[in-house]
């Protein structure tokens, strides 16, 4: 345990009174030492970790060598859920698994746990927190994940035919079968709003931007954590635009409007202008970390993470 090496003493022999009187008080020191070392890794609240699109709990052996050596004793879970290929699936029916598999940890963690969402997975935890209702999330941290949807990630391609192929998943997306695909739940087309919030059955639904009757129950639910941090940075490469890691999303000229001008910001619609008056809501941006390398960067654990665990 971190700081209680010092608890290792010797029994000093003496043979006056004050010598057993020592011998006594210096137990009864050390027994109090062993007492405040054993609480303070038993504050340690249980961490989740929720990976990525087309990957698996392997990506994240690095940030669990990190919460080890910071906050030994630890109890730190990430999800063998939806892997490879299977992260594919709709992403309603995946917060449906993840939140079989959560519900019992969270049960047994009486003093809660802190959620550690990546790229999509951190979509899921979107869903997560919306509709558990009891839920004991301290910590909600998204790490470069496409919050306010994803509009690109193929910038490879020559402009015009970049535009044309958008279309064309925007016309696949917003079908039945579309919503069938996972990426499809958060892709948001900003030049076709109307098919967006008519075929979006997804995070149309968590932005309140599609009106449904669970919405003040889902934002009840969202505000119960006591502290989101958003990890986001310019040099991602993947999330389009990189700002949706902090809720900002493009307008119809592709403009990024921030998230405090977004609209269901400035209405409050799930929570999020709340927790930012609450002074519960943080942004750490860094530069020079493309996307697939955010869970292995140990400053962006140190600077971003740790703190919040």
């Amino acid at each position: 345990m971190r700081g209680c090496s010092f608890c290792q003493l010797g029994v000093f022999k003496h043979a006056d009174m004050r010598g057993h009187s020592a011998v006594f008080c210096v137990s009864s020191l050390c027994s109090l030492l062993v007492c405040v070392c054993w609480w303070e890794v038993a504050a340690y609240k249980h961490v989740l970790l929720l990976h990525g699109l087309r990957d698996g709990p392997q990506q994240f052996d690095d940030l669990i060598t990190y919460i080890s050596e910071t906050h030994p004793g630890t109890n730190v879970t990430a999800l063998d859920l939806y892997d490879g290929e299977k992260s594919l699936e709709p992403l309603w029916e995946q917060v449906e698994g993840y939140r079989k598999a959560i519900y019992p940890i969270m049960e047994s963690a009486k003093d809660g746990v802190h959620l550690i969402c990546y790229s999509q997975g951190g979509m899921i935890c979107r869903g997560l927190l919306a509709t558990l209702p009891d839920h004991n999330v301290h910590s909600a941290i998204f790490l470069s994940a496409p919050l306010a949807g994803q509009y690109g990630g193929i910038s490879s391609l020559d402009h015009w035919l970049s535009r044309l192929a958008k279309l064309l998943v925007s016309m696949f997306c917003y079908t039945a079968l579309g919503q069938r695909v996972s990426v499809c739940n958060y892709w948001n087309d900003p030049h076709h709003r109307k098919l967006y919030l008519k075929g979006n059955s997804y995070l149309a639904l968590l932005n309140g931007e599609k009106t449904h009757p669970n919405i003040s129950e889902w934002k009840e639910n969202f505000l119960r954590i006591k502290k989101l941090v958003l990890i986001g940075g310019e040099d991602d490469g993947l999330i389009t635009p990189w700002k949706s890691s902090f809720f900002g999303f493009y307008d119809e000229q592709e403009n990024v409007v921030e998230m405090r001008s977004q609209n269901w910001y400035l209405h409050d619609v799930f929570g999020l202008k709340t927790l930012d008056m609450r002074k519960d809501l943080v942004q750490c941006q860094f530069s020079g970390i493309e996307h697939i390398r955010w869970p292995h960067v140990r400053e962006v654990y140190d600077s971003c993470i740790e703190k919040w665990l």
